[in-house]
């Protein structure tokens, strides 16, 4: 029988495998694999010189004004040193002195960037050279703006709008509540209350909150919220498969990131046949440094298994599961059915993770090739394998004529059924 050796991304490098050939019914690709998209310098100086909705950025501030700039934490891979040098020209262009500069970590309910991440994120130059903040999640002191339309408390840490010009760096992708990543959310969640995080995110249950769409509550609903609370101008880049930036957008938070949209939308989603089972790769480090990360790769698949089939999945996880109450729900819902009905009258903001992954494997098998210790693996409804040929063979024995397609970067790719 022939076979075929596939490599996916795992943590800093990739993982090979051999798939029988009678089994593999293909690969699940982004259109951006043979894109030639030009020089990213150039996407990104020729996003900055047309911005969307806004005046150029060094033509909307001045030599004395505070400037606050918000990147993403470790979680995320937008290339944030790479952007930086970028908005700096445009600050410097317009003559913003160095201590007028404030980089924040947009945190939202995550753990804090240690010293080498932070200069990882900001480059060694900028850690350096400027004041950057992280903030206390749970904690710190914040300024109310009210509430939302749909009751979502406003709250943003208090030292962001005591700036005269807010910007935010992010990337655009899929997002599996959201709808998408990007624009509004370098503010909300990103440097907005614990209480506000949690608030927006119980709407995470209804029916439009998933990946590629726009009308998503929770993104409707913090869009509302950054509105009052403000965010002046964005860069937000698409990044290929590869981590390389395709396209740039920079400008007003809500049309520039709806430009991007459309360019997501074309890049990564993808028709696919219903199959069986897929084996699907988080897209490697940073997407795949923890469980919780990892969780947008399987609600991605899911669109492409049949309802009773297997779901594979390959992520490195070398920071565990990422998330304290995530990991006490685990431990704590003996079954699935447990943390089902335990998140139906108890949100707590990290178990939702357990359950949406409890109700994933009463619909589907789930496996999970890790560096987690098994016991690890099956609290959280995985069921642990060593190596992907380990949980092809698991799958093959319960359904020996299953058919597999691979998804080697599942945080990115959104599979829909063809009709």
């Amino acid at each position: 029988m022939t076979s075929n050796k596939i490599s996916v991304p795992y943590g800093g490098g990739q993982l090979s495998f051999e798939l029988p050939g009678s089994c593999f019914l293909g690969m699940v690709l982004p259109s951006d694999e043979n894109a030639q998209a030009g020089s990213p310098d150039n996407i990104i100086r020729e996003a900055l010189a047309a911005p969307v909705g806004t005046k150029r950025l060094s033509e909307s501030v001045g030599p004395g004004q505070r400037i606050a700039v918000i990147v993403n934490d470790i979680t995320r891979p937008t290339p944030s040193a790479y952007l930086i040098p970028f908005i700096l020209e445009e600050l410097e262009a317009a003559g913003v002195p160095d201590e007028n500069i404030t980089f924040y970590f947009a945190l939202g309910l995550h753990r804090e960037n240690t010293e080498d991440e932070m200069k990882q994120l900001l480059g060694a130059d900028v850690y350096s050279r400027y004041k950057h903040v992280q903030h206390e999640v749970g904690s710190y002191p914040v300024t109310s703006f009210g509430k939302t339309s749909r009751g979502t408390p406003i709250e943003i840490y208090e030292d962001i709008p005591k700036n005269d010009f807010v910007i935010g760096i992010g990337e655009i992708g899929f997002h599996y509540y959201a709808g998408y990543s990007g624009g509004a959310k370098s503010i909300f969640p990103g440097v907005s209350s614990k209480n506000s995080v949690i608030a927006n995110h119980k709407m995470m249950i209804e029916k439009n909150a998933v990946s590629g769409r726009v009308d998503s509550p929770v993104r409707q609903d913090l869009e509302e919220a950054v509105k009052i609370a403000g965010l002046d101008f964005i860069l937000n880049v698409v990044l290929d498969s590869h981590k390389q930036v395709v396209a740039a957008f920079a400008g007003d938070f809500i049309q520039a990131h709806r430009k991007g949209v459309l360019v997501v939308d074309a890049l990564y989603k993808v028709e696919v046949p219903p199959t069986d089972a897929v084996i699907v790769s988080c897209g490697g480090y940073p997407k795949d440094i923890n469980l919780y990360q990892t969780n947008k790769a399987l609600d991605n698949a899911t669109q492409a298994v049949a309802e009773g089939g297997s779901i594979i999945i390959v992520s490195e996880c070398r920071d565990g599961i990422g998330n304290d109450i995530y990991d006490r729900w685990n431990k704590s819902c003996k079954t699935a059915a447990e943390a089902i009905a335990r998140f139906k009258t108890e949100f707590e903001f990290g178990g939702h993770k357990a359950a949406t992954t409890a109700a994933a494997s009463v619909r589907f098998q789930l496996y999970l090739v890790s560096s987690l210790p098994g016991e690890t693996v099956r609290e959280a409804f995985f069921e642990p394998c060593a190596t992907v040929e380990e949980a092809v063979s698991r799958v093959l024995a319960k359904n020996p004529n299953a058919k597999f397609l691979v998804m080697p970067y599942g945080g990115q790719t959104l599979p829909k059924i063809k009709e």
